[in-house]
């Protein structure tokens, strides 16, 4: 996964091959590092603010002659690097789950995210997660415009022997949410997962809908589904719900065969939220939790 990204950032730390790091030759460097990173999919706003925080990173930088130049230049990007993912922070959904159990409050988590990213899917594979975590589960099927979907979350729930709380299509999806909310406190459930629908006719409809569905159930998390092979566009849908809907956390879908890693970088630096999961597969154990330190020591490894 996200090789090309490796590439990228290995490509800026050996292109320093001068004991002192002069003005002519941060451009350089800056200037292809930039190009560098909207081929593997970077954001063009992220790649040219993470190039302006390298560049005045390195600016006027000296370097001792018995000292590897890339060594520094390699410090400095994972310096810039890991206070964008700090100010993200980190998100641990069972603990969360568990503090508000603990009350006798279900947790509920909205599902955000425009048709085709893996959504529904996903939804069941976090399923399965929490309870293999010991966590009981209850999904909503909150998608009542697309064709299947209810029976697409339905057959999910089948399989992993979980229960969907639904309606029928058309109905209002708050509702359904609703409907989700009261059966998790009257079973005393841990957790509510809702799917929701990701038609994208107009934009103003979607939000408009998705916030409605959030005033009503008051979700405890609010997790934005993007495939990450879509690369820029990825991050575009993640600012328009961030912007309107708002999100607290991601997850990248289909991240098994990206090859160019820009999405988790965008969304990360563009949204200031955690990427908490990373779809790598059709099953439902192929879901891993996102690690930030892996994941940033992978980019920077020479």
């Amino acid at each position: 996964m996200f090789d090309k990204l490796k590439q990228a950032f290995s490509a800026v730390t050996s292109a320093i091959k001068e004991k002192e790091l002069n003005d002519r030759d941060l451009d350089d460097v800056a200037f292809n590092f930039q190009i560098a990173l909207i081929e593997s999919d970077v954001a063009q706003s992220v790649a040219e603010a993470l190039t302006s925080e390298v560049q005045k990173s390195l600016a006027g930088t000296k370097v001792e002659r018995s000292v590897d130049p890339s060594e520094v230049v390699g410090e400095r990007l994972n310096a810039v690097l890991k206070s964008a993912f700090d100010k993200a922070g980190t998100v641990d959904l069972v603990a969360n789950i568990r503090e508000r159990s603990r009350g006798g409050e279900p947790y509920i988590i909205l599902f955000l995210g425009i048709n085709g990213t893996g959504k529904t899917t996903s939804v069941a594979k976090v399923a399965n997660f929490l309870k293999k975590q010991g966590v009981s589960v209850v999904c909503a099927a909150g998608d009542t415009h697309r064709p299947g979907a209810i029976e697409q979350l339905t057959e999910h729930a089948e399989r992993l022997s979980l229960k969907v709380v639904s309606q029928r299509y058309g109905a209002d999806p708050a509702a359904v949410g609703r409907d989700g909310v009261l059966y998790a406190k009257a079973h005393r459930v841990d957790c509510l997962l809702i799917d929701t629908a990701g038609r994208m006719q107009t934009n103003q409809n979607l939000m408009e809908e998705m916030a409605k569905i959030a005033r009503v159930v008051r979700p405890d998390f609010r997790i934005f589904v993007a495939d990450a092979l879509t690369g820029n566009d990825a991050v575009s849908q993640a600012d328009l719900f961030n912007k309107h809907v708002g999100f607290d956390g991601a997850i990248l879908t289909k991240a098994d065969a990206d090859v160019r890693g820009g999405a988790a970088l965008s969304i990360v630096y563009s949204t200031g939220k955690p990427v908490i999961f990373l779809g790598v597969g059709q099953s439902y154990d192929d879901l891993v939790p996102f690690d930030t330190q892996k994941f940033l020591g992978s980019l920077l490894e020479r």
